[in-house]
């Protein structure tokens, strides 16, 4: 049963991302203007393509994105744990501008002049826009860890939260770390990037300790009161697979760290690891706040939930991890990939001289290694409530796994492909 609600499940999604109109896109639409595009990532990268796409190249895009190739923090964690290599999750930027016509900056925006609708980059000069989409994903407040607020302690005690450097810096101390010794991740309050992450962290780094360093432990300092995201599941595996390896403990914010003695500073504690993993806690991108856009706790981007554009700053539409979440919402890949789809539409609804959708619908799935094969998942289905002005989730739809499998582990590589094939193909 579980089975076939899955099978139905990735068919509903990927209908989705070939209709514009499950987004709200009015058919035979004729839009035109220039997008600039802030952010390569899942949700920036998605929008680039589909503007050009929906629109058959009347809109033109400027992407700008500081890294030279797309790097996915989702399936990164194989790489920590051993199983994948950097190569694995690369993918080049090539087909937007070849296939798509889309023109890809290597750069970074500095500010923006809303009133102008200018946004001025690092390298000089400025680019003007009709509708600015900044996809920034998150930076790390590293001020409420004060040990950790120096570029110095940073390169040590490493988050490896962004997939790139870091990721191979982590996969490095853990292959330096000697037999015996002890790796603790630990994570920040709610909400943050990728709920389950850190846990399917947690399992990659124990089953590749299993193989090379079985005298070793994984310490997880959950800020949390509890596991956030497929709680039994986790623990489940926890017991069957690294019984006496893993050990969970709540309640655990990191308030600093003695980075000499690689020690983590509680509340009412100290934890020293041999190789510690500190994930601050998180906010929207830099560009973002700089920008004056409304932020919610003074953390995330308060958007219009229609056309994902920020409630105080007409034009400018915002995706993602950045956003102040709707109820249940996770801050994934996927979601990001899917409000990128949404303002896509009402992006060229808008150049149009249209509104967008009244009632928009957006999907997630979110799949989390437990070892080198075996999987589990969660999925939801969210809409457009007018009564809440929120993107809702629809009861009853999506769910859990009802226990890990190999068959979720190849669904879930396929995933990763066919979702990078969707942005970026």
């Amino acid at each position: 049963m579980m089975l076939m609600k899955r099978r139905d499940f990735l068919k509903m999604s990927a209908a989705a991302g070939a209709m514009a109109s499950l987004y709200g896109c009015t058919a035979g639409t004729k839009a035109g203007g220039h997008v600039v595009v802030v952010g390569g990532g899942y949700g920036g990268a998605t929008i680039a393509k589909y503007l050009r796409m929906w629109s058959q190249g009347g809109v033109q895009v400027t992407l700008v994105e500081r890294n030279p190739t797309f790097i996915s923090c989702p399936i990164s964690n194989l790489v920590i744990g051993g199983d994948k290599t950097m190569e694995d999750i690369t993918v080049s930027y090539d087909n937007l501008r070849n296939k798509w016509g889309v023109r890809v900056v290597q750069d970074e925006v500095l500010g923006v002049d809303a009133g102008k609708r200018t946004v001025t980059l690092a390298k000089g000069g400025s680019l003007s826009y009709d509708r600015l989409v900044l996809s920034p994903g998150v930076d790390f407040m590293f001020e409420q860890i004060p040990g950790l607020n120096n570029a110095t302690a940073q390169q040590k005690i490493l988050h490896a939260w962004k997939a790139g450097a870091q990721t191979v810096a982590l996969r490095q101390q853990l292959e330096a770390m000697p037999d015996g010794g002890v790796y603790a991740i630990a994570l920040p309050k709610a909400p943050y990037r990728c709920p389950p992450g850190p846990y399917e962290r947690a399992c990659l780094v124990a089953n590749y300790f299993k193989k090379a360093k079985p005298k070793s432990k994984v310490v997880i300092l959950d800020a949390n009161e509890d596991v956030q995201s497929k709680k039994a599941l986790f623990m489940k595996a926890w017991a069957d697979l690294y019984k006496g390896m893993i050990e969970y403990r709540n309640n655990s914010e990191v308030k600093d760290i003695d980075v000499a003695n690689n020690t983590a500073i509680l509340e009412f504690d100290q934890f020293k690891a041999d190789v510690l993993n500190i994930i601050p806690p998180m906010r929207a991108g830099n560009i973002a706040a700089k920008s004056g856009l409304k932020l919610v706790n003074n953390r995330w981007v308060d958007i219009n939930w229609l056309s994902m554009e920020s409630t105080s700053t007409p034009g400018v539409h915002v995706l993602g991890d950045a956003i102040f979440p709707a109820p249940t919402m996770p801050k994934s890949g996927h979601m990001a990939n899917q409000h990128g789809k949404l303002a896509a539409a009402a992006i060229l609804n808008l150049l149009a001289g249209q509104e967008p959708s009244p009632a928009p619908v957006v999907m997630n799935t979110c799949y989390s290694f437990v070892d080198s094969k075996n999987v589990i998942h969660v999925a939801s289905v969210h809409q457009y409530d007018a009564a809440t002005k929120l993107v809702q989730p629809v009861k009853g739809a999506g769910g859990v796994s009802a226990a890990r499998n190999e068959l979720e582990g190849k669904v879930a590589l396929a995933w990763a492909k066919n979702i990078w094939a969707d942005m970026l193909a």
